[in-house]
Protein backbone atom coordinates (compact mmCIF):
# COMPACT_ATOMS: atom_id res chain seq x y z
CA UNK A 1 0.00 0.00 0.00
CA UNK A 2 1.46 3.08 -0.88
CA UNK A 3 2.59 6.18 1.41
CA UNK A 4 -0.24 9.17 1.83
CA UNK A 5 1.41 12.08 -0.12
CA UNK A 6 2.62 14.82 2.58
CA UNK A 7 -0.67 17.10 2.31
CA UNK A 8 -2.46 14.74 2.20
CA UNK A 9 -1.04 14.26 5.75
CA UNK A 10 -0.84 17.78 6.62
CA UNK A 11 -4.57 18.06 5.68
CA UNK A 12 -5.68 15.25 8.35
CA UNK A 13 -3.68 16.56 11.43
CA UNK A 14 -5.47 20.12 10.51
CA UNK A 15 -8.46 18.71 10.65
CA UNK A 16 -7.61 17.40 14.27
CA UNK A 17 -7.44 20.19 16.05
CA UNK A 18 -10.43 22.03 13.83
CA UNK A 19 -12.52 19.32 15.02
CA UNK A 20 -11.33 19.73 18.90
CA UNK A 21 -12.24 23.42 18.99
CA UNK A 22 -15.45 23.36 16.84
CA UNK A 23 -16.83 20.66 18.91
CA UNK A 24 -16.44 22.32 22.10
CA UNK A 25 -17.79 25.66 20.90
CA UNK A 26 -20.52 24.12 19.29
CA UNK A 27 -21.44 22.48 23.21
CA UNK A 28 -20.89 25.91 24.52
CA UNK A 29 -23.48 27.48 22.30
CA UNK A 30 -26.13 25.04 22.92
CA UNK A 31 -25.79 25.14 26.53
CA UNK A 32 -25.99 28.88 26.48
CA UNK A 33 -28.78 28.81 24.26
CA UNK A 34 -30.42 26.17 26.58
CA UNK A 35 -29.83 28.79 29.44
CA UNK A 36 -31.32 31.28 27.87
CA UNK A 37 -34.53 29.22 26.12
CA UNK A 38 -35.35 27.80 29.75
CA UNK A 39 -35.28 31.30 31.65
CA UNK A 40 -37.10 33.13 28.84
CA UNK A 41 -39.81 30.56 27.54
CA UNK A 42 -40.85 28.68 31.28
CA UNK A 43 -38.93 31.20 33.81
CA UNK A 44 -36.38 28.95 35.32
CA UNK A 45 -32.95 29.85 36.13
CA UNK A 46 -30.31 27.25 35.19
CA UNK A 47 -27.93 29.20 34.27
CA UNK A 48 -24.84 28.23 33.98
CA UNK A 49 -25.48 24.67 34.59
CA UNK A 50 -26.48 23.60 31.44
CA UNK A 51 -23.41 25.82 29.84
CA UNK A 52 -21.11 23.86 31.72
CA UNK A 53 -22.52 20.52 30.93
CA UNK A 54 -23.00 21.20 27.28
CA UNK A 55 -19.55 22.37 26.97
CA UNK A 56 -18.43 19.19 28.88
CA UNK A 57 -20.72 17.54 26.43
CA UNK A 58 -18.50 19.10 23.35
CA UNK A 59 -14.84 18.44 24.83
CA UNK A 60 -15.65 14.91 25.32
CA UNK A 61 -17.19 14.74 21.71
CA UNK A 62 -13.96 16.29 20.61
CA UNK A 63 -11.64 14.04 22.14
CA UNK A 64 -13.63 11.37 21.13
CA UNK A 65 -12.96 12.36 17.50
CA UNK A 66 -9.43 12.74 18.39
CA UNK A 67 -9.08 9.53 19.61
CA UNK A 68 -11.08 8.04 16.52
CA UNK A 69 -8.28 9.95 14.46
CA UNK A 70 -5.32 8.40 16.11
CA UNK A 71 -6.55 5.12 15.63
CA UNK A 72 -7.21 5.51 12.20
CA UNK A 73 -4.41 6.71 11.11
CA UNK A 74 -2.43 4.90 13.40
CA UNK A 75 -3.95 1.38 11.65
CA UNK A 76 -2.98 2.48 8.97
CA UNK A 77 0.82 2.77 9.23
CA UNK A 78 1.03 -0.67 11.22
CA UNK A 79 -0.50 -2.25 8.23
CA UNK A 80 2.28 -0.95 6.04
CA UNK A 81 4.59 -2.14 8.26
CA UNK A 82 3.33 -5.64 8.25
Amino acid sequence: MPEKPFFRQLLEASTVGLSLVISTFIGLAMGYGLDYAMEKWFGLHTSPWLTIIFLVFGIIAGFRDLVRMAKKSGNGSNKKNL
